[in-house]
């Protein structure tokens, strides 16, 4: 186990803030209360996207940054084409007073890079990276390879969505190359997970610009190879548990084995609420306890893996209130065949649907183009 415990993020999905007066905008505000309230102590950070201010105006950034105020936690924002519709992103770093991008960040022995696909482009949906930042990025996964620590990419959109096909191959070979666990992004405006088995993409959808589900945002933890992802509708009840070991088995990576006799269960528990009791069981097999870790950031159980091939695993929380909170995955069994992958920085190896964890699969945001079927 890591000895610092999990890295952890809320990942908060293309705002596309126009006035304050808008639907996006209140939701906005009762995300960063709730994450505060309910969630400040136990993140690392929390991470906009991009298509932070609809049109890339100022008036527009200073309503996300007066929101941002709420919060304790440090804030990681990137541009996206929307924030680009000036043709600069000087707004975005004036009014947000974001740190100038690329920005590399070790947190909780993880290398963190934040990408600016955006800003290096025209505008519009006219994704690059540029010399400089390919020089940069080239720098940091070498350094991370040298320190032995894993990578977590952040940028708009997929790597396949970059206008110059010579910087899709670099940056697919870098990922391909190097320890990334996890490249996250926005863009897309719907929840998707694809896993390549050396990497998972994780998109989010907007908050701004809902075409399926309800709001809410994306909570996202590494735990060692273990990448976890789990949606938080809005005005769903804490406590909020997540699995952040082992891997369901759709983000399973290929190098990561499957448990076999047995497996340590790790997970994280969000709420104000003080945690009475936490359990975890396999199948329906009895109930183990779990132990609070010394970090204070883990609940922990070492179990037997059943002899089955079904191996769903299931942590439940009980507040002091007595509300329940649940988390269920479906872990790989013992000897899992790897699956045939595409590998080209795109969906290609999007794991589907998971409706339970608030995928449905039906791609309905403008980037995809999606239209219900009924």
């Amino acid at each position: 186990m890591n000895p610092t415990g999990p890295l952890l993020f809320a990942h908060l999905g293309d705002l596309h803030i126009t006035q304050p007066k808008q639907q996006n905008y209140v939701d906005f505000l009762s995300i960063v209360a709730q994450l505060e309230t309910e969630c400040g102590w136990a993140l690392d950070f929390v991470v906009l996207p991009g298509d932070n201010a609809d049109n890339g105006l100022p008036i527009q950034y200073k309503w996300v940054a007066t929101a941002l105020k709420m919060l304790s936690v440090p804030v990681y924002c990137i541009p996206g084409d929307h924030d680009m519709e000036q043709k600069s992103l000087a707004a975005f770093y004036g009014q947000l007073q974001a740190e100038l991008l690329p920005i590399s960040s070790v947190i909780r022995g993880v290398r963190c890079l934040f990408l600016d696909m955006s800003g290096s482009g025209s505008g519009g949906p006219d994704f690059r990276l540029g010399n400089t930042q390919q020089q940069w990025l080239s720098r940091e996964v070498a350094t991370a390879h040298v320190n032995g620590e894993r990578i977590i990419m952040f940028m708009h959109t997929y790597p396949a969505d970059l206008v110059d096909p010579q910087e899709t191959y670099l940056l697919n070979s870098l990922i391909a190359g190097h320890d990334v666990v996890l490249v996250d992004m926005g863009h897309t405006h719907y929840n998707e997970l694809a896993n390549d088995g050396h990497v998972v993409f994780s998109a989010t959808r907007s908050t701004g610009q809902i075409e399926e589900g309800p709001v809410g945002y994306s909570l996202v933890s590494v735990d060692n190879e273990t990448v976890s992802w789990r949606f938080k509708a809005l005005h769903d009840a804490f406590p909020f548990v997540m699995i952040t070991n082992p891997a369901d088995y759709r983000l399973r990576r290929d190098e990561t084995p499957a448990p076999s006799n047995t497996v340590e269960v790790r997970a994280s528990i969000l709420g104000a609420n003080t945690i009475q009791s936490v359990a975890c069981r396999f199948n329906e097999d009895d109930w183990t306890p779990m132990t609070l870790s010394s970090d204070q950031r883990s609940w922990l159980a070492t179990i037997s893996v059943p002899s089955s091939q079904r191996m769903e695993l299931t942590v439940e929380a009980i507040d002091i209130s007595g509300r329940p909170g649940r988390h269920t995955i479906q872990v790989a069994p013992p000897h899992t065949n790897q699956v045939k992958r595409v590998k080209n920085g795109s969906d290609a190896d999007s794991i589907g649907a998971w409706p339970e964890n608030g995928i449905f699969g039906t791609q309905l945001g403008p980037n995809r183009n999606g239209k219900p079927t009924s």
